[in-house]
Parts: structure tokens; sequence; C-alpha cells
């Protein structure tokens, strides 16, 4: 689509007046999805503005009775993986739906209809939108890969893999939780440099990861892999995600097979799904420097390289126990953008998939700690505090190395752009609570 046809769709407004300021974060054109508790049940919602659409009224509702009945059934489901697996198509059509029975130009019958429909954000509590099958973690930012590389390896902080595979680790699908889930501080092996043998004990270096969660749609067949030129294709939305992450405990054990007691205690996910096709306007250029070397083939696209990147900003905030007492506001960690990521989101499937791997719908792909080239842009604590050597100071005289119990780690993202409303993917936050006792 031209800039010209997407300015003019993004020029649309709402019948819900909340959805037309341009800083709400959920204007019209992104209706993200979400799940919610209501009466002991889970239903199905729609961002548009400060309110939510329940999805688990429309199929009553005669606009929504020309859409296909297994879509229809999907609305009414406890999670999104029924809407999910209906397929692109639907999606599709779903979307469009909504988007005329929100639309400014909605007839007033319409209207009526949707009304007893709307809930206020503010008065839902928010489950997890989606049961993902698989869980897997990249590590595409290049930024953060070479400030932890340089903690262990100064003279060469990067490996040789780095710039030719998008590197992940299958994470564990069972302990991701939805935002404002409390975690409970994680017991593990630790073992210090001075000490001759690991004890089992709470983490000492409890740390946050301000990532990007991809939610698969469309997947593919075992033994059959998706090429790059359509690997964009099986993405139906993100969210924010926080891979909280034990240093300690993941240093000791993580030679020779990679991450495993250290992050698989919890994963938080933000309660908005965001659909892709709510980003169109944000797409824009990975920003591989031209020096080093491209792509190989079944991870080279043309079209990826023109837009396969997302402009999202997204921001680290902290909020401690001492902090809260004082009504001091949370203090800003870091910020960071998306399109600075090495990999694209179709090269990591791509990747994923070249093996004949099979992705399921539903399945959640994570980024990888999103930071970028400046200090300040470091997405979490072990980068900010340089291993714990340089503590963070925040503006009440604490200071950290590490989360500390009661802690709050608040995570934001948007998409801004000129003459086009901003789109938020809300956020993502966790509370640390003290370990559970090892007695």
């Amino acid at each position: 689509m031209t800039d010209s046809a997407l300015q003019s769709e993004w020029a649309r407004t709402s019948w819900i007046e909340s959805a037309n300021d341009p800083a709400c974060g959920f204007p019209l054109q992104s209706l993200p999805y979400c799940v919610f508790a209501a009466a002991d049940c889970a239903h199905i919602g729609v961002g548009i503005g400060s309110s939510i659409l329940d999805l688990q009224h429309c199929p009553a509702l005669a606009p929504f009775q020309t859409l296909p009945r297994p879509l229809l059934e999907a609305c009414k489901a406890a999670t999104l993986n029924p809407l999910i697996a209906c397929g692109p198509a639907a999606h599709a059509q779903l979307r469009n739906r909504l988007l005329q029975l929100l639309d400014s130009d909605a007839p007033d019958d319409l209207r009526e209809q949707l009304i007893p429909a709307l809930l206020p954000t503010e008065s839902v509590r928010f489950l997890r939108p989606i049961e993902p099958p698989n869980y897997t973690d990249f590590y595409a930012s290049i930024h953060h890969a070479t400030r932890v590389g340089r903690l262990f390896r100064p003279e060469n902080p990067l490996l040789p893999n780095y710039k030719y595979v998008p590197i992940g680790y299958h994470g564990r699908a069972s302990s991701i939780v939805v935002s404002g889930t409390p975690i409970r501080r994680p017991c593990g092996q630790i073992k210090p440099p001075d000490t001759p043998a690991p004890t089992f004990a709470p983490t000492r270096m409890l740390d946050y990861e301000i990532e990007v969660a991809v939610h698969i749609g469309d997947g593919n067949s075992l033994g059959e892999p998706i090429p790059i030129r359509h690997a964009a294709e099986p993405i139906f939305g993100i969210s924010l995600l926080n891979d909280w992450s034990a240093r300690d405990i993941q240093s000791w054990e993580y030679q020779p097979l990679g991450p495993f007691l250290g992050k698989s205690f919890a994963t938080s996910v933000s309660p908005w799904v965001v659909p892709i096709e709510a980003l169109a306007p944000f797409r824009c250029a990975p920003s591989r420097p031209e020096e080093d070397p491209a792509p190989l083939p079944y991870l080279l696209d043309p079209g990826d390289q023109h837009s396969g990147a997302i402009d999202l900003t997204v921001e680290a905030w902290l909020l401690t126990p001492a902090m809260r007492a004082g009504n001091l506001p949370p203090h800003q960690l870091s910020r960071a953008n998306l399109r600075d990521l090495y990999w694209t989101p179709a090269q990591m499937i791509a990747h994923h998939s070249s093996n004949g791997c099979n992705l399921l719908p539903g399945d959640l792909l994570a980024t990888g700690t999103i930071s970028g080239p400046t200090e300040d842009s470091a997405g979490c604590l072990l980068e900010l505090t340089s291993g714990g050597r340089k503590p963070v100071a925040l503006p009440n005289g604490e200071t950290r190395r590490q989360l500390e119990d009661g802690d709050e780690v608040i995570l934001t993202a948007s998409c801004q752009r000129d003459g086009f409303p901003a789109v938020s993917l809300g956020d993502c936050r966790g509370v640390v609570l003290p370990a559970a006792s090892t007695a």
C-alpha cells in the first residue's frame, strides 16, 4: 500500500471519541486483541480507545451473521488460539467488519447494538491472551550480543556465527504469564568464581529483558520450510515480553547446552496482541550495516530488506518499594527501538523452519533483548550496569545492580510517525516476590 493510501486509511475516525485522540495508543486502525475475565469466564476483547469491545456478545448481532461460522465460534472462545487457527482470510474478514462497525460513518442502529458490548478498559482483569504450544527466544540484537559478549570476551565479543545465524533457544511455554502476575524470585545452583562448589539458593542477580513477542498464525507442515519471501505471512500479531533472567543461575548452567532454569521460571507477556496489519505505516528497512556479510540466500529477500523491520520504541521503567512509598513515579531505565535488531521477524521465522521444523498456530517467538547502539538504550540491567560493576542510580538516591524484592519492572512500547496516530502495545509489568522457602 502506498503512503497516500495508508494516510487515507489512517485518517478514518471512530464514533468512540477516546479512540480519536492521536496519543491514545488504541486508534480505530489498531484494534488489538486481549482476553479478560468476565463473570468467572474468559472473554476475547478488542481494544478501541479507552474501551474494550467484548467479542463474546458480537456473534449474536446481525452485522456479524455473514461471517464464517467457525470464526464466530472462535470469537466466543476462552483464548485467542481458535481465532488464530481460523487463518489470515478469516482474520481479515473480522478486522474489516470491526473497522466498518466502529467507524464514524457507522449507522446509529449498528452503534446501538455494539454499545452494550463495550466495557471500560480499567474495569477488566486481563488474562493470558494466547496459550502458546511452543516458545522460542531469539538473540536478535547485535548491540545486546556485543555488550554481553564484551563482559566475557573483551577482545572478541561477537562469536563467529552471529552475523550468519539467527541465534535462538527453545524456552518454556508453561511459565509464560500475563502482565501483572507477580514474579517469584527463583532458586537454583549458583557458583561464584571464588568458591570451589555450587550452592542451591535464591538468585542474587535477578534481571529483566525487554523483548517483543511475535505470535504465529498459520504455521507450516513438518518437513516443509517457510521461504523467506513468505516468512512474514504467518505473523498474527505482536506483544511486549519480559524475559526474566537469573544471571547467576544462568552463568553456571548454560554451558554446554544454553539457558535452562535461569530463564524458565517466568516470562511475562502484555495482555494486548496488536495485529500485524496495524503496524503497516511503521514498517521500515532493517539496520544491518552494508559492510557486514549479506544474509545467506535462504534469509535474503528484497521485500524484507526494504520493510521487514518495525519502527517501535520500547522503554523499561523501574518502581522500587521506596519510590512507591514516597509516591514517586517510575524511573526510566532505558529506551531502544525494534528497528535496530540485526535479524527481522521474517528472517527468524525462515530460519526457525529452515530445517523442516513445523511452527504451530499460537507459537510464540521472542526477539531477544532489544538494545540500541547507545548506553542508555541497553535492554537489561546486565548491560546497563556492565555486569554489576556500575550500579544504576535512581532519583531517590537508591542504586540497583540487580532487581530486589518488591521492585516492579514496567515495559512499554509504541509506534509513532508524523501524520499517523500512535499505536501502543500497552505495558508489561511484574513485581518481584521473595523466593519460596527451600527448607
